[in-house]
């Protein structure tokens, strides 16, 4: 996540280095999941490994699709041992792919239930002499349970060096989840991102930030997941964060489903 690649000669020349099709794109990413998943699998005894495998109609990141309003296939391995956990993710984007490699623990004190982490953004195959695209988060997050059926929470992001050496970057977020069910809920999100450099390194934008929300549902059924969301932001044409972004299709009100399943 994250991901945005912002529209400067930087990332269009990653853009034709990586002229690949997304099937291509998961088999490398698959394969280094697999690679990564291999060293924790040494720790299994002392643990639990997961696997997750999606396809989503969009791949929306903080409010911005980041695979050209189209589909992406995404999936994971996680490994979790009492308060610690690993893992990887990987998606296809529109050109070329993600692979994120996380680790944190999740504390719990008093009725709060921490998540603590850091999160690293690489993107195989990206290759640009002028600006480095992969780069790392830290996460501080943290949610109450309000009833037995509402959580609340919220969640703050640091990247000290953003994708494209777009500078500081920071991002917010409070959240909810109201579990109708064992097999339904809904949930939503309000956040604000911050981008020191939006445009990157040599541009002449200065600081910008942008608010996006989401509302929508999760049905869980024979085996599968269903989630139906609705994604937005408050972005506007021709101001200096939209540089960030591919434009106004990848940021405009959007609607995305996504299929999953736990392996």
């Amino acid at each position: 996540m994250r991901r945005l690649l912002s529209q400067d000669s930087f990332a269009d020349n990653a853009r034709q280095n990586r002229g690949v099709t997304r099937m291509q794109v998961m088999k490398k990413i698959i394969g280094a999941a697999m690679l990564a998943s291999a060293a924790l699998t040494g720790a299994a005894s002392a643990g639990e490994i997961s696997g997750n495998v999606a396809l989503v109609s969009d791949y929306v990141f903080r409010g911005v699709s980041l695979s050209d309003n189209s589909y992406a296939i995404q999936g994971g391995f996680d490994w979790s041992h009492d308060i610690f956990y690993a893992g990887v993710w990987g998606s296809s984007l529109s050109s070329g792919g993600e692979l994120d490699v996380f680790a944190g623990v999740t504390p719990t004190t008093g009725p709060v239930e921490w998540d603590l982490g850091v999160i690293g953004y690489f993107y195989p195959g990206a290759d640009d002499p002028v600006a480095e695209f992969d780069y790392f988060e830290l996460m501080v997050a943290g949610a109450v349970a309000a009833t037995e059926q509402l959580s609340i929470g919220g969640a703050a992001y640091w990247a000290p060096d953003n994708f494209g050496e777009t500078g500081d970057a920071r991002y917010f977020e409070i959240n909810a989840e109201f579990t109708a069910s064992d097999t339904v809920a809904i949930s939503g999100a309000f956040g604000n991102q911050t981008i020191e450099d939006p445009d990157g390194p040599f541009g002449a934008a200065s600081e910008g930030d942008y608010n996006t929300w989401n509302l929508g549902g999760t049905l869980a059924m024979h085996g599968f997941g269903f989630d139906l969301r609705y994604h937005d932001t408050d972005i506007d044409a021709g101001t200096d964060i939209e540089s960030y972004t591919f434009g106004p299709e990848s940021y405009d009100s959007n609607v995305v489903l996504t299929i999953s399943r736990e392996l």
